[in-house]
């Protein structure tokens, strides 16, 4: 740092000119213009701030909307309205394409960051071809409205989205930016059947989580003593909590920022950066309001007693908020450079409500997060950089990544150049690919620690100790002094909403600033970048964020200090109640399953089982993808543009949804019992005629390779599913050059009984056995899987797998023909009763990913006496 101020001097030192007083004069010109500039700036975001507060329903969307739904309406009225957004001009809508709800966070600013600029969530599901909805509100609440309420109501505009657009292959997909994510979530959890795949962009939804010495926002709670003063600035604003207090907090985050860099930037820049700070300050200071027992519940219940991931939450009417209740997938989006949901507080509701990987696939759920590098909170929803690549790529793929199967996935973004095989099945320029991760992988990220948990668990016990002692001894008193006309003043003297009002034409020193900065626009003179003295004002301007940012370190560490030291305190800790239990014993336990979960996937099981031997081609097609894709590891987009090209090529003769449940249902079949579905794939097969079964082979083998070359291990299980698939077609031909018109059942048991006689190993058998012995099997609930374990090793990421060495064949040629005839012995189609599924579980649907099920599934003629669609 002392290197880099001394060649800052030497460069100011050279950079003097001949004759300083030349250099002062053009500088003093500048400095006085660039401040009238500034000020008539600072006057227009005044105007624009009082036209906007104004409006009756004030939102900051670029694009054209109209009011489908007016929540004041509802039975349970609340401040939210569903929009539709119209369309640009040239823009085309497909009925086909499932429909968008995007909902902003009511955390203090106003509604519509998330279609801010045409680059943004809402500009990218539009352009996309996605019918686009938009989850608004007013600046004041309905006067009994609670967090339930809303709830509802997003239940509500859920319903009517999936009303408006019948003919949409797939349930509305709910973007969720920031606070609006736990609640979309908990809406989800009460209503799963209305839901397609949920984004969360910058959502908390683990509030005691974060990394020491860089998370300090978690502490406030605990420093303030709790949530009582979370009540006590409600009452004083007569019921209602002022959002610019939630601005605040933001704000004091990074003081730099704040003081000094974000001013001095529209100073520096006035000539070209007025037009991009005022749009942004039309959001920035459109505060808004809750009502009191809104934000006393989101406090109490979230922030501070952290209550959502391990299902604490009940509903007024008795029904219990838990997570695993989502039956869609679950993409979270992240950033490591964001200081208001780090990683750990958008990720670590995971490990909170699942122990292991057997539970997350055990209920069904799909989970794939992806993890920004350095871009900030607000550049989750604002950047257009990030909207261009994340946002792009998610809303693209969304199709894919509901095939995606229950359990962990990292989603990992490339650049697409030159070299990237197969560009022309990729949207844009980056090339999305889904990872298969652990929950050793999210602990990695996340990184808990128990004694901090017992801190944050002495927190809330204290806070609830205090809102109690202010509810008894000092609201009363606060409720007979505050009147209307108080709060209302104490609303407009906010510190954050004071600039605005008072800088404006409205106030008779400011509106003369006008006319004054005309005139210098005309005649501006900008001072050369060499001045001597721009460069001196250049470092002291270094030297104040510099210093900002030093105290902001040195305040960060003091306030984590403070609270590791209080309530780290053994005495703190009894005095809140957590004495009583061992040290070691987590405050925050895991939810447990339910009787009815357990039963129902034991019922589920049985007739997953019944399934093994029933289907035909395109069952057996399926099969072997997931089997080859498991062994590859990563999945890509270009795999599934392959198979979305071959449905429209098809015209879409098996609708979206009918490919997932075929794929989900032998995906979970694979998982239950791998090896007996592999022996049961030679009688799949013999229905089909041998072009058929070849061309099958030929259009998997084209989307499976069309992302990249396989690695060693998905070769050796590819060339294993060709011998099988060869041998089948070579006995399907031969069978009718005889003439032979036995039936399926018939066929399969002569083959299983005379293919290990053979003096030469059979394609088939071989196949099967290795096939079998080496697929990486992952149990569907912890009971199967230590058992699993044994008879193959866990499927690790795909970039730890790319050396890995090619399988070793173990089955015997006896056990597989008794497998095989096992399987012959239903022919005809079997229709097994589905278990029902329990209210508060998930039914365990394996929503499957491979790279080219689709492909197969839309383009194989189904099998002669299969009927399973």
């Amino acid at each position: 740092m002392a290197a880099s101020a001394a060649d800052q001097f030497n460069k100011l030192f050279h950079s003097l000119p001949n004759n300083p007083w030349t250099a002062a004069y053009e500088y003093s010109v500048d400095a006085w213009q660039r401040g009238v500039l500034y000020t008539d700036v600072m006057r227009q975001r005044g105007n624009q701030y009082h036209r906007h507060i104004a409006k009756r329903a004030p939102n900051v969307l670029s694009m054209k909307s109209e009011l489908v739904m007016d929540g004041r309406e509802l039975e349970r009225p609340v401040n939210y309205g569903l929009l539709r957004i119209v369309p640009p001009e040239g823009t085309e809508v497909d009925p086909r394409k499932r429909p968008f709800l995007v909902v902003d966070p009511r955390a203090g600013h106003g509604p519509g960051i998330g279609g801010f600029k045409p680059e943004s969530e809402i500009g990218v599901a539009v352009r996309a071809g996605h019918p686009c909805y938009f989850a608004s509100f007013l600046p004041h609440p309905m006067p009994t409205q609670t967090v339930e309420d809303v709830m509802r109501a997003e239940a509500r505009f859920m319903e009517e989205i999936i009303a408006r657009h019948p003919e949409a292959e797939g349930k509305p997909v709910a973007v969720g930016n920031c606070q609006a994510g736990w609640q979309i979530m908990m809406t989800a959890a009460m209503r799963p059947e209305l839901f397609g795949p949920i984004v969360i962009a910058g959502a908390p939804l683990s509030y005691w989580a974060g990394w020491r010495g860089m998370n300090p926002m978690r502490y406030a709670g605990g420093l303030l003593g709790g949530s009582w003063l979370t009540a006590m600035t409600s009452d004083m604003g007569a019921g209602k909590f002022d959002g610019a207090w939630l601005v605040q907090n933001f704000e004091n985050l990074h003081p730099a920022n704040t003081l000094w860099s974000k001013q001095y930037n529209l100073y520096e820049k006035v000539d070209t950066e007025a037009s991009r700070y005022l749009g942004f300050e039309k959001w920035w200071g459109g505060h808004v309001y809750l009502n009191g027992p809104e934000i006393q519940y989101i406090v109490d219940n979230l922030f501070v007693g952290n209550r959502l991931a391990t299902g604490g939450l009940v509903t007024s009417d008795g029904i219990r908020i838990d997570l695993r209740n989502i039956r869609s997938p679950i993409i979270v989006f992240c950033s490591r450079g964001d200081n208001i949901t780090p990683p750990p507080q958008a990720l670590g509701w995971i490990p909170d409500l699942y122990q292991n990987d057997q539970e997350v696939r055990a209920h069904g759920q799909t989970i794939v997060y992806a993890v920004h590098e350095s871009i900030g909170h607000l550049g989750i929803f604002v950047s257009g950089s990030v909207a261009r690549k994340e946002h792009q790529e998610f809303t693209s793929n969304i199709d894919m990544i509901d095939v995606l199967p229950p359990g962990i996935y990292e989603a990992e973004i490339v650049d697409k150049t030159p070299e990237t095989i197969n560009a022309d099945l990729v949207q844009g320029d980056y090339v999305l690919s889904f990872e298969g991760r652990r929950m050793d992988d999210v602990l990695a990220i996340v990184k808990p620690q128990p004694e901090d948990d017992r801190r944050f668990a002495a927190v809330a016990r204290i806070s609830d100790i205090n809102l109690g002692l202010y509810r008894t001894f000092v609201q009363p008193w606060v409720h007979a002094a505050v009147t209307p006309q108080s709060a209302e003043w104490m609303q407009r003297m906010h510190p954050l909403r004071l600039p605005y009002e008072m800088i404006s034409d409205r106030n008779p020193l400011v509106a003369p600033v006008a006319q004054v900065a005309e005139q210098v626009r005309e005649n501006r003179q900008q001072v050369a970048p060499d001045n001597p003295f721009l460069m001196a004002q250049q470092m002291v301007s270094k030297a104040i964020e510099t210093s900002l940012d030093m105290y902001q370190e040195v305040r960060d560490w003091a306030q984590e200090a403070l609270f590791m030291n209080i309530y780290g305190s053994p005495l703190v800790q009894d005095w809140a109640g957590l004495g009583a239990k061992e040290r070691r014993e987590s405050p925050r336990r895991h939810p447990g399953v339910s009787p009815e979960h357990r039963d129902f996937m034991a019922n589920r099981n049985a007739e997953l089982r019944s399934l093994v031997p029933v289907g035909g081609l395109r069952e057996a097609a399926i099969r072997m993808l997931l089997y080859v894709t498991s062994a590859e590891g990563g999945i890509d987009e270009r795999s599934f543009a392959g198979i979305r090209r071959m449905r429209a090529e098809k015209d879409h003769i098996l609708s979206l949804q009918q490919f997932k449940d075929v794929v989900r249902e032998q995906a979970m079949v694979m998982r239950l019992d791998a090896q007996a579905a592999l022996h049961a794939m030679p009688a799949l097969l013999k229905g089909s005629s041998a072009e058929e079964i070849r061309n099958a082979l030929a259009d998997m083998k084209e989307v499976l390779e069309a992302a990249q070359p396989l690695n060693a291990r998905a070769q050796e299980s590819l060339r294993q599913m060709e011998q099988l698939f060869e041998d089948a077609a070579r006995r399907a031909g031969g069978d009718r050059k005889r003439g032979n018109g036995a039936a399926a059942t018939a066929y399969a048991a002569q083959a299983a009984e005379t293919l290990p006689a053979r003096t030469a190993p059979a394609a088939e058998s071989k196949a099967v056995a290795q096939a079998s012995a080496t697929l990486p099997l992952q149990g569907m609930d912890e009971e199967d899987a230590p058992a699993r374990k044994r008879a193959a090793a866990p499927r690790k990421a795909a970039a730890k797998r790319a050396a890995a060495e090619p399988p070793t064949p173990q089955a015997s040629a006896a056990k597989t023909a008794t497998a095989r005839k096992r399987a012959t012995t239903k022919s005809a189609p079997v229709k097994t009763a589905g278990a029902k599924m329990p209210a508060t579980a998930n039914p365990p649907a394996a929503k499957t990913a491979t790279k080219a099920a689709t492909k197969t599934a839309a383009k194989t003629p189904r099998a002669r006496g299969a009927s399973r669609a």
